[in-house]
């Protein structure tokens, strides 16, 4: 009996000690720490919002920490910031692979990429009031994670061969104007534009260009599919009126730019003065 009782009492007290787990002392804090949080990455969703909920939130293997609706324009979150979301896939950046660790996802619900019955390809816009969402929401998220300039990104920045979101139709350069990431310097594209209209460099540079950015791209010096592909995701950035992934003279130039220590200007968004833009260098 004496054996017994001693058994359930330790072993209510190896349940208990499980359940609590061990008393940790939190009065000192180190402040050599910063958020794990390196990315952020912007998504279109496919579909409408009903078949994207469904997606992200049930055992699909695809998910996102926040997914900002049409209409009504509402924001969900669906993953905790501090938990990781399967949203980036097989993905690269600048020598950094499998974001997903390191990355917050935005799904924005549009339709995306239509292919009519002729082939035709088209892109549907969003709404200005989305897109005010998802630039408030990005705000607060860069601004809590202390995410630069040059990490966010779309999913085709990071899979462009397999992704095209969130497309030409979305506004980057609003991103831009409110601070979020650095754009060409227009004047800088525009004086170096007549030189490749003369003379278009081969495609081994730009591959070393896209390269050089950022890109995951061939490097030997073949117009292929996987170059127009990175080529193409480049353009629908930069510059989405034309992004058929062909090395053209504008695309040239543009990838000169935001290679330059100078190229890159960042809007200045103090509320106490007029808008402002600046010279921005990468920092990685």
């Amino acid at each position: 009996m004496n054996l017994r009782l001693t058994t359930c009492a330790l072993t209510a007290l190896l349940l208990s000690a499980c359940a609590s787990g061990p008393r940790i002392d939190t009065s000192y804090r180190s402040e050599n720490q910063d958020s794990r949080v390196l990315f952020l990455v912007l998504h279109y969703t496919v579909g409408n919002f009903e078949s994207a909920l469904k997606t992200l939130t049930t055992g699909g293997k695809v998910s996102s920490h926040y997914l900002v609706r049409d209409d009504p324009v509402v924001t969900y979150r669906l993953v905790e910031e501090s938990q990781r979301a399967w949203h980036a896939g097989p993905s690269y950046w600048r020598g950094h692979a499998n974001l997903n660790p390191s990355s917050i996802g935005i799904e924005i619900v549009n339709p995306g990429r239509q292919v009519a019955a002729d082939g035709t390809v088209s892109y549907v816009p969003f709404s200005q009031k989305q897109i005010d969402a998802v630039l408030a929401l990005s705000k607060d998220i860069v601004l809590r994670h202390q995410i630069r300039p040059e990490r966010i990104l779309g999913h085709s920045d990071i899979q462009p061969q397999t992704k095209q979101d969130p497309g030409p139709m979305f506004p980057w350069k609003q991103f831009a104007d409110a601070g979020l990431i650095a754009w060409p310097d227009a004047e800088l594209v525009a004086a170096r534009l007549p030189g490749y209209q003369a003379a278009l460099p081969d495609v081994a540079w730009f591959q070393d260009q896209l390269a050089r950015h950022g890109f995951g791209v061939p490097r030997h010096g073949e117009l292929d599919a996987m170059t127009r592909n990175v080529i193409a995701a480049f353009q629908m950035k930069y510059r989405p009126a034309k992004y058929d992934g062909e090395p053209d003279a504008e695309t040239a130039a543009l990838l000169e730019v935001v290679n330059l220590p100078e190229g890159m200007k960042l809007s200045s968004t103090d509320p106490r003065g007029p808008a402002a833009q600046k010279p921005y260098t990468s920092r990685w």
